[in-house]
């Protein structure tokens, strides 16, 4: 039972009467008498257990997108429900509104919509609705608790997609569809043509040139079906918020966009999501398979508050291919000592593999170095300076083993990442 803001302003309303008769006993009287229509309001009421419940929800929805979730409210009983439904969505789906007036004749059916607007990644539930049935004069209400399970599934948003147009104009560049031709070692060899001042001698065919008897040359294109595994660290600091999202979810941004960029350039995209246990895994999917796959699995993951076990990543990749790939690390190299263990294990993998490794960067922090206007202004500079210090000697700790380094903010790191890898296949390097 619940009772409305009309049954306590009519309970106020007995100070009149009591004030004027300065009798205490209308004290009582009044009390009876709200009590007396209060009880007959509530048998008034239709019986909210009378009610059968269910819902539709969309099984998915991008990252601050908007859905309709439809709640069902159909009246098995004899009476009119007058009241309030509320639906208890978690506050990240962003649903409004969360309740709503509602009237259901006997025997029909009415459709309650609520709009989810999540603002959160991952799974958004919503587990119960409550119903609240008052009766004709609105002072007392039924109240029922229902268990109506739903939920929504919050694909990452991945807004970097709008820099894949001129990624791909420029891998269209490096694949030959144009008029340039890349040249180089480690590509695939292309067509011959006549020999032109500026080409590398080392491009010569001489057994063509013998036979045509004039200077030929080799044009090369960038290599396909190579391998690309994207290792994601899922550990504590990638729950680190920067700019309103935490570091796994700029991780997974940069990843999206260089898978779509590398599935167009032929190659082959694995995606393995680790902290000390594997939290998610892509295998094997190609084209328009891929990011669908890709999204559905980094929806529900979140970041685990344990360090990353770099130790295992080795065994991770050669899980994964014998060949030699593309090996991105997504992690944090912001001081040396949660670096520690990614610097052990990176000799493992650039003996064999081209190593990437991209970090976000907290513009806030460049910021900071700036300011020297006052004392707590210039203590905030020192360390951020020495932030920027230990990023460098981590990074330069990594390019010393023989791997590549991408630092970023974290709307800069996907392009970033997605660079240095058409920077890697224009060199010949996968």
């Amino acid at each position: 039972m619940a009772i409305s803001g009309w049954f306590v302003a009519l309970l106020a309303l007995g100070i009149v009467p009591i004030v004027y008769f300065d009798d205490p006993g209308m004290l009582l009287i009044w009390l009876g008498l709200v009590v007396a229509i209060g009880v007959i309001d509530l048998l008034a009421a239709g019986s909210p257990r009378a009610l059968q419940l269910s819902r539709t929800v969309p099984d998915r929805v991008r990252l601050g997108e908007s859905v309709d979730a439809t709640l069902y409210v159909v009246n098995q009983g004899r009476r009119r429900m007058h009241g309030i439904v509320r639906d208890a969505w978690e506050p990240s789906a962003g649903a409004t509104p969360t309740r709503a007036r509602l009237s259901v004749p006997p025997g029909e059916r009415r459709a309650v919509v609520t709009r989810l607007t999540p603002f959160r990644r991952g799974e958004r539930r919503a587990s119960q609705v409550t119903v609240r049935s008052f009766g004709p004069l609105h002072l007392v209400a039924r109240q029922a608790t229902f268990d109506v399970p739903g939920r929504v599934r919050v694909l990452p948003a991945f807004t970097s997609r709008r820099h894949l147009p001129s990624r791909l104009a420029r891998l269209r560049e490096l694949d030959g569809r144009t008029s340039v031709m890349i040249r180089g070692q480690g590509t695939e060899f292309d067509s011959l043509r006549d020999y032109v001042r500026g080409d590398d001698v080392r491009s010569i065919d001489w057994r063509a040139t013998a036979r045509r008897q004039e200077v030929v040359v080799r044009t090369w294109r960038p290599e396909r079906d190579r391998q690309v595994v994207i290792i994601v660290d899922s550990g504590r600091t990638a729950a680190a918020r920067i700019e309103n999202e935490t570091r796994l979810d700029t991780a997974f941004e940069s990843s999206l966009l260089l898978a779509a960029l590398a599935s167009r350039a032929g190659d082959r995209v694995s995606l393995v999501v680790y902290d000390r246990r594997v939290r998610g895994r892509v295998l094997g999917a190609s084209g328009a398979e891929l990011l669908p796959r890709m999204v559905d699995t980094m929806a529900p993951i979140e970041p685990e508050l344990i360090e990353m076990d770099w130790s295992a990543a080795p065994s991770l990749v050669r899980s994964i291919t014998n060949q030699r790939s593309l090996v991105v690390l997504l992690t944090s190299i912001t001081t040396p000592g949660s670096s520690r263990s990614l610097l052990t294990a990176l000799p493992q993998l650039t003996r064999k593999h081209t190593v990437l490794v991209a970090s976000v960067t907290d513009p806030t922090v460049v910021q900071a170095t700036a300011d020297r206007s006052t004392r707590d202004a210039v203590f905030r500079a020192a360390a951020a300076e020495r932030a920027l210090l230990d990023t460098a000697r981590v990074s330069a700790a990594i390019r010393q083993l023989g791997a590549d380094v991408v630092v970023g903010a974290p709307l800069d790191l996907p392009p970033a990442v997605a660079d240095r890898y058409l920077a890697l296949k224009a060199a010949g390097r996968l």
